[in-house]
């Protein structure tokens, strides 16, 4: 097993893997990055899954039966995850077994949704009762929309792994959203105990897109400050979880038997070759949190990565020392928020339209075998 990743679960981070594929399963390469790497969830994305399908023939015998059934290529993306995610929950099983929150897999609602709640309400449920495991984790969006279908989808018993968050002012309302749900399912009479929730809170894009703006314009103050906002992001945001986590109100669900919403760090594969690459995984290790990463990320963490103790604790004063800066150095920190989670929406709805022109071709494709 990698010392230096065994090290990092030892700090309390739960290492996830942003990856899955039928061949990560079939090949017994899934169960071997938990016994070797430390590896004790699995988070998968619309492009996660096109990449997979398009470069493996793994499929193909499903997606010929589907298209013999008449299947259309929503019906045959849906079936295609939902297998692979029902099955790395197997994998997974023991882990979640063995540990409090871990053990976990995580499927994203249709992202052409992100927008609208009721349906994305519906397209939760309808995974959760595919997959049907208690070990499977419902992805959605932290949009303005996305909030209700949180709140109703956890007091419908269901887990899940909140998505696309950036600024502290929507994680607050994450995290509000997540309460509201258990107070509905405890009114309900549901088991608390059997939900669990991860707030996904992206990194790496905070850092490009300030670091963008700063570089516009262009003035030494402003260049200084390049590479410092992610981090300083995260450690605010982690701030607003151990306010909100000890407040009267969570104790009265905690005491219900409800589990903590844990914070997520997502996208922290480093974008800019300047920077360390396992800098987002370093400078945020502090226990109770789940680092999902590429297994690139993970490589080099196994490789070079260092523990030198919590990184975020206590320091949200000097994390927004980091703001204001950036702020008096002429950088709209509210239209930063807003860019991003739009740009990120975009993203969202842009993989589920590459997922779905690669399952037509496979589908073209078994049409003409």
């Amino acid at each position: 097993m990698s010392d230096r990743l065994k090290a990092l679960a030892e700090a309390g981070v739960s290492i996830w893997l942003d990856d899955l594929s039928r061949e990560r399963i079939e090949t017994g390469n899934l169960a071997e990055l938990v016994k070797e790497k430390s590896v004790v969830g699995v988070t998968t994305n619309p492009t996660i899954f096109a990449a997979a399908i398009a470069n493996g023939e793994r499929y193909d015998e499903q997606v010929r039966r589907l298209v013999a059934d008449g299947a259309d290529v929503d019906k045959v993306i849906f079936e295609l995850t939902t297998e692979d995610v029902r099955n790395a929950c197997d994998i997974l099983a023991p882990v979640a077994e063995s540990t409090k929150d871990d053990g976990r897999v995580s499927i994203e609602v249709e992202p052409t949704l992100a927008n609208e709640t009721q349906p994305t309400i519906d397209s939760a449920k309808a995974l959760w009762a595919a997959v049907e495991r208690s070990n499977v984790l419902i992805k959605i969006p932290a949009t303005l929309e996305g909030l209700p279908a949180i709140t109703a989808a956890i007091a419908a018993g269901i887990s899940v792994n909140v998505t696309l968050i950036f600024s502290t002012e929507r994680y607050r309302q994450v995290m509000d959203a997540y309460l509201a749900g258990l107070e509905h399912a405890k009114e309900a009479g549901i088991d608390l105990s059997t939900i669990r929730s991860v707030a996904s809170f992206f990194v790496s894009r905070v850092d490009t897109e300030v670091d963008a703006r700063l570089e516009k314009l262009g003035s030494d103050e402003a260049l200084a400050l390049r590479g410092k906002s992610a981090v300083a992001n995260a450690r605010l945001a982690y701030a607003a979880f151990e306010e909100v986590f000890s407040s009267d109100r969570w104790k009265a669900l905690e005491g219900a038997g409800a589990n903590a919403q844990r914070p997520l760090w997502a996208s922290t594969g480093v974008k800019n070759p300047a920077y360390s690459d396992t800098l987002y995984v370093t400078d945020l290790v502090v226990a109770d949190t789940v680092n999902t990463m590429p297994e690139k990320t993970l490589n080099a963490f196994a490789d070079h990565g260092e523990v030198t103790g919590d990184q975020v604790t206590g320091k949200g004063e000097e994390a927004q020392a980091v703001f204001d800066q950036i702020s008096a150095a002429g950088v709209d920190v509210d239209d930063v928020f807003l860019t991003l989670e739009t740009e990120g929406v975009d993203k969202f709805k842009a993989s589920w339209i590459e997922l779905v022109d690669t399952v037509k071709g496979q589908m073209a494709q078994a049409a003409d075998a």
